[in-house]
């Protein structure tokens, strides 16, 4: 897979038909009628190949715990469960935004709580420690440290 990328190039480089950077190669590049500017074309080769990397990542987890698993018809129910619940989290979701007023009140309390945030961990220093310290506790609990 090979990308092109086109850069434009200031004119403060460029003293009359001499450019003051050797490197770059200079191109007509007509953008409107007559003005001719000048740019550069970078290209660039990678080796990936047409299929995603991620994709391939998740599948190959996803056969792991499938020949790994003992009990796959709980491995089915938990798939199950959880395409239902999404469903119905984004149905309830929906339904709340078609109320006349709980919208805005929901907007008005995230508005209220990120003030608040900002204001407790954000403003001073004293307290940014304070939040650095509450994250580190947190993730050294997570990974069980």
């Amino acid at each position: 897979m090979a990308s092109a990328v086109t850069i434009q190039l200031p004119s403060l480089l460029f003293h009359g038909g001499k450019t003051l950077a050797r490197t770059v190669q200079k191109f007509p590049f007509s953008a409107s009628g007559d003005k001719k500017r000048n740019s550069a074309v970078a290209v660039k080769a990678t080796e990936q190949s047409s299929e995603s990397s991620t994709s391939l990542s998740i599948v190959k987890s996803v056969q792991n715990v499938w020949d790994k698993s003992e009990d796959r018809l709980g491995v089915v129910g938990l798939g199950f469960a959880a395409v239902v619940a999404i469903w119905t989290s984004a149905n309830l979701i929906s339904a709340i935004d078609k109320l006349p007023v709980i919208p805005g009140v929901l907007e008005l309390i995230g508005i209220l709580f990120s003030w608040w945030f900002i204001y407790r961990y954000l403003l001073f220093k004293p307290n940014r420690e304070e939040l650095l310290q509450i994250i580190n506790m947190s993730i050294s609990e997570i990974l069980g440290q």
